[in-house]
């Protein structure tokens, strides 16, 4: 099947303003977003940029707002949008555009690093062939932390 994609594209040294692009491609329904951003990367604009790691939905390198929802392109498949007209692709909107769909992440890890866990989360004398156990209220304390990027990132909006 034919699928339209409408992709935001801003290089902010070069550009004043954003713009949209329209690309076709083919793919079956059960691929994914990334894998078609994939292919407009590779047969045809070179120049698209865009972020992406495991590719498996664990690192959320991949956040983007698909349709206007945040979602991580390796996760959505096509078949997700085949009752719409086309798929809009657009960067994350709580981060500065570095250029097209690849965002400023440093305001996120600055935050992150800005986060100390309470004493006695971090293990500080480790003993070879102890088990460390962990209490669930001292495990909710930093689990908004260990979550995908993406999702932190919303949470923390």
């Amino acid at each position: 099947m034919e699928i339209k994609l409408r992709i935001f594209r801003f290089e902010p040294q070069v550009e004043k303003t954003p713009h949209y692009d329209l690309f076709m491609v083919e793919a079956k329904p059960g691929e994914r977003v990334l894998d078609c951003l994939n292919k407009i990367r590779w047969e045809q604009d070179g120049s698209l940029a865009y972020r992406m790691s495991c590719a498996h939905g664990i690192c959320g390198s991949d956040g983007m707002t698909i349709n206007g929802i945040s979602a991580l392109a390796c996760q959505k498949l096509v078949r997700d949008y085949e009752e719409d007209k086309e798929i809009v692709v657009e960067p994350l909107s709580v981060f500065s555009v570095i250029k097209d769909l690849v965002v400023d992440l440093e305001p996120f890890f600055e935050r992150e690093k800005s986060v100390h866990p309470k004493e006695g989360i971090i293990l500080k004398h480790a003993e070879d062939g102890i088990e460390n156990l962990q209490t669930i209220q001292q495990r909710i304390q930093f689990d908004d932390d260990i979550k995908c990027i993406m999702c932190a990132c919303c949470v923390s909006a």
